[in-house]
């Protein structure tokens, strides 16, 4: 019989007592009709239970009037007549589905209270009850055979993760390599070993079309969770890296009217203003809308940095009959920064010594900034085609644009007495990308020897258009780039060079592919999950140079009918743990350059990972161990201090690269009121005879944060914290002797509370680097962790 922890099942059963008085208990109740969602909802507060439903289950239904002293069951039975819905009970959580148990996936919403599933707002859990990240099925962490992190809503509240840089330092097995201010290229996040190069979007592929660091100054606010799904993903991807797919699932509008506005301020002039309004806008409930916003302004622990935020998310639902569903949405996202800088000063002295700047000394020019705006359109049609099988059609368009002149003090190496010896790196480069994207998907289920199985088929395709000018990068004509004493310097001089524009670049991405997955159920505790995907790649670059001497370039480089195959094994060794199997091969076309221009041929390899996995307390607890090992040939090696002909990084190829690695998680509900989400990951990147690559990317990590509600104080105070750790990076050949950099490794502990100071009015405190731990971030410049510092947030909810 498996062992339950002690606190849980007595908790569980204290529950189990409450519920069912709870469920005993007549109420006087006073129900009008209206939608079926707001009586629902009023239903389980005044009754103290936890009522969960598919929110396409109750879409454009309406409840009948219901009064008098009654029993809550009997109260939910008349609630639910004529409906063709019936309920189950678990505990004190009553659960809303149709007899048949086949409902169209559009999200597990929980009306009131606690329980898991797709969408995790308003749910207060640490982990989410269904995820198709990885295989476009709908199913449980658990019965995913890949590893698999969800940062919900609740978190990122939690701990104020406003950016995704910010939720990417939290999440289990993710690091960040940060070596300037976010805003530019120079904050690369890393799963496995490789940097994080695979971005969606409501399950949507974003190409990066040579510049996928736009997402990562992603804001927050309009998003529900962030799924991570570590490895390889090709299988919907197509063209794609092993590290991870960070997958942002947008809000959606709620069944009833619901908004919040949120005010925030903290450490350095740091100012955020939230609003969140959604609900019906009719009486039957089949027409739906949500509006976010959100804008901020802060300066920073970095001198003369300054930041500018803008937000705004519209999306509308209409059920345009009992099986069909359309929605139609828009986002715009806003990011400006002044004095910017894309590098910390120089590590060393020009004797050889380590430069001692302060956390607060900046290598911006004064006259450099960054300019990043994204605003996208989409749209879906939903439909029931019948008890198992639905259908939909997803289109957007996403335009980009971005500027950033460049100006930071990185150049050189300052002599300790004078200042002298440090000169700019200075360019600029601007564009603006669009994108259009399209998937067309089945997702159902079918009934085969004596087993229930599911299955989807699609069609995606993604084209990136993306037109800029081609600038002088840092060297420029009759322009001296020294700073003439770095100890004194403002960052006003050299003044702005004459940036010269000597080229037209214009580049043509397509991805397009057909998928098909299933999940075999070869008996009850064995399931085989299987899938392909055929893809087609071009990316066309044209160089029209300005200067006639020199000729203008083509380059056009195509894959056709490549086949990425998804092999998975899960078996339920019991109610609670099971174990797996994955297996996928790895392909992707590279941008990056060697020292002559060319670029490096395909990244090719094979994925393989096995593990466990074990869900508690009705999946509110999730806990997973992975081993993997990723084999590839052309892995792009950065060459430090080397550049390509057009000014980028240069790199080199390297195979029979090896990548081995463990991953130990835990997420969820370890008690009522007790959220926790703890890691450890383990990676080693080799090359063919054994030696580390990719050390300045730390090798282990933990992180943990935990929260705990005390409700016998006041109206309840929340309270929580939690640390990051991470093993020492090193780099070789640094500075002016050619020695090696190492960033030792170090801890950073984070603290938060909350308070309800009215059912509608809550403060939440959150203290950051609490020990005021000092840290490089990178190996690459003298780029620091931010100084101990707090935000304190008022949120009000009507």
């Amino acid at each position: 019989m498996p062992m339950q922890p002690t606190l849980r099942a007595l908790a569980a059963a204290v529950a189990l007592s409450l519920a069912g008085h709870a469920l005993a208990a007549p109420l006087a109740i006073d129900l009008p009709a209206q939608p079926l969602a707001a009586s629902l909802r009023q239903l389980g507060e005044a009754a103290g239970l936890t009522i969960a439903v598919d929110s396409s289950l109750v879409q454009g239904l309406q409840a009948p009037a219901v009064s008098g002293r009654l029993e809550p069951l009997e109260a939910l039975s008349r609630l639910l007549s004529g409906s063709g819905l019936s309920y189950q009970q678990s505990g004190n959580t009553l659960v809303i589905s149709r007899p048949s148990g086949d409902t169209m996936e559009l999200g597990v919403t929980s009306i009131n209270g606690v329980a898991p599933g797709a969408v995790t707002e308003g749910t207060g859990s640490y982990t989410s009850g269904s995820t198709s990240t990885a295989t476009k099925l709908p199913l449980s962490i658990r019965e995913t055979p890949q590893s698999i992190s969800v940062m919900t809503r609740q978190r990122m509240d939690d701990q104020g993760l406003t950016q995704l840089l910010d939720v990417a330092r939290q999440t289990p097995g993710l690091s960040i390599n940060q070596s300037g201010n976010a805003g530019s290229d120079s904050s690369s996040i890393y799963s496995r070993g490789f940097a994080v190069e695979n971005y969606q979007v409501d399950g949507e592929q974003r190409l990066d079309s040579n510049y996928n660091s736009i997402f990562q100054t992603s804001d927050m606010v309009i998003y529900d969770r962030v799924e991570i799904l570590r490895g390889a993903t090709g299988l919907l991807n197509g063209i794609g890296t092993p590290g991870a797919t960070i997958n942002l699932i947008r809000k959606r509008p709620t069944a009833d009217l619901r908004s919040s506005v949120m005010f925030q301020g903290g450490s350095w002039d740091h100012y955020r203003g939230e609003l969140d309004v959604g609900g019906p806008l009719n009486d039957e409930g089949t027409l739906r809308a949500r509006v976010v916003g959100a804008y901020q302004e802060n300066d920073s622990y970095i001198d003369r940095l300054h930041e500018r935020k803008q937000v705004l998310y519209g999306i509308v639902e209409a059920d345009l009959g009992a099986d069909t569903l359309l929605t139609v949405g828009m986002d715009a996202q806003y990011h400006d920064a002044d004095d910017h800088a894309r590098s910390g000063r120089p590590l060393f002295n020009q004797d050889g010594s380590l430069a001692d700047w302060s956390r607060s000394d900046s290598a911006a020019a004064a006259w450099a900034y960054s300019e990043r705006h994204f605003v996208s359109a989409f749209a879906s049609l939903e439909q029931r085609l019948n008890d198992d099988w639905s259908a939909k059609l997803s289109l957007s368009q996403g335009r980009f644009e971005y500027d950033e002149v460049i100006g930071y003090a990185a150049g050189g190496a300052p002599d300790p007495a004078t200042g002298a010896g440090v000169s700019l790196w200075a360019g600029r480069w601007e564009a603006k990308p669009v994108q259009t994207g399209l998937d067309l998907s089945t997702t159902g289920a079918f009934d085969l020897f004596g087993q229930r199985h599911d299955a989807v088929i699609g069609y995606s395709r993604q084209h990136t258009q993306y037109r800029t000018t081609g600038y002088n990068l840092w060297w420029h004509d009759d322009w001296d780039s020294s700073v003439p004493n770095i100890y004194t310097w403002n960052g006003k001089d050299p003044a702005r060079p004459d940036i010269k524009a000597v080229s037209r670049l214009d580049f043509d991405e397509e991805q397009s592919g057909a998928y098909a997955s299933t999940r075999l159920r070869a008996t009850d505790d064995l399931s085989l999950i299987l899938g392909g995907r055929v893809s087609d790649w071009e990316n066309t670059r044209k160089n029209d140079n300005f200067d006639p001497s020199l000729e203008d370039t083509v380059d056009k480089r195509s894959e056709s009918g490549v086949f990425t195959p998804y092999a998975g094994v899960v078996y339920d060794i019991d109610e609670h743990w099971s174990v797996y199997a994955s297996y996928t091969t790895i392909f992707k076309p590279q941008s990056a350059q060697t020292v002559t221009g060319s670029y490096l041929d395909p990244l090719e390899g094979k994925g393989y990972e096995v593990g466990g996995k074990a869900a508690f307390f009705d999946d509110q607890l999730n806990l997973g161990l992975a081993l993997y090992q990723i084999e590839q040939d052309n892995l792009a090696v950065s060459i430090p201090g080397e550049f390509a002909p057009d000014g980028s990084q240069a790199y080199r190829a390297e195979s029979g690269t090896k990548t081995r690695g463990f991953e130990l998680e835990l997420s969820g509900e370890l008690a009522p009121g007790w959220q926790a989400m703890a890691s450890f990951s383990r990676n080693l990147v080799q090359d063919a005879d054994g030696n580390k690559l990719n050390t300045d990317i730390p090798q282990n990590t933990f992180k943990l944060f935990t929260t705990y509600e005390l409700r016998g104080i006041g109206n309840g105070l929340t309270v929580g914290g939690g640390v990051n750790w991470q093993s020492e990076i090193y780099s070789n050949d640094m500075g002016p002797n050619r020695v090696r950099f190492t960033q030792d490794d170090y801890a950073v502990v984070d603290l938060m509370a909350r308070y309800p100071i009215t059912h509608q009015l809550s403060a939440t405190l959150n203290l950051n680097n609490l020990l005021d731990e000092e840290y490089y971030t990178s190996t690459s410049s003298s780029y620091q962790g931010a100084p101990r510092n707090a935000t304190l947030g008022l949120k009000y909810d009507f």
